[in-house]
């Protein structure tokens, strides 16, 4: 008798540590979860949209980045400036305040991510902010000149022939 009364203290147990296991993995998943949605698809989730993490993507409008310390307040547009959609791109405005600074790359024209939830102010509050880097990939302007990539010299007249290696000339000087 005394060996199944340990049996069924070890089974309570096991119970217990399993249940706090699975409440922990489903709470922790549900938090995390996240929905990726354009900024024309928030406008139009009603009152969805202030319930549920959200991640939004757009181009950071050229002028609209204002910092306070590590806390970043900006306008994403749903086009790049220099596109020709640029006039008809939704806005949206973003106030970041995450534990880490803005990455380096977020820049004016920039494609940025935003994590975190839309206030009934109408401002995106972000806890995570990613960025794209911007206008180096740029189509270039019309009537600009293009830009030639700088290359490392060859040594070779074509890059795809080797040049073989100098061998050292052998002395023939006589003793």
């Amino acid at each position: 008798m005394k060996n199944s009364g340990n049996t069924i203290r070890i089974g309570i147990a096991v119970a217990v540590i399993v249940g706090t296991i699975g409440w922990l993995a489903y709470s922790g998943y549900g938090a995390n979860k996240s929905y990726y949605v354009t900024i024309a698809e928030l406008g139009g989730m009603g009152d969805k949209a202030y319930q549920n993490q959200l991640r939004v993507e757009g181009f950071v409008q050229p002028g609209s980045i204002e910092h306070n310390g590590p806390h970043v307040d900006f306008v994403l547009n749903e086009f790049e400036s220099h596109s020709p959609k640029a006039s008809s791109g939704r806005l949206l405005r973003v106030t970041y305040k995450g534990s880490e600074p803005p990455p380096d790359t977020f820049k004016d024209d920039a494609m940025a991510l935003a994590e975190g939830s839309y206030g009934r102010d109408g401002v995106f509050h972000a806890t995570v902010l990613q960025a794209k880097c911007a206008s180096k990939y740029a189509p270039a302007q019309p009537g600009a000149a293009p830009t030639a990539p700088t290359a490392a010299p060859n040594s070779s007249p074509r890059a795809d022939v080797a040049t073989p290696p100098v061998q050292p000339a052998k002395s023939t000087a006589a003793n």
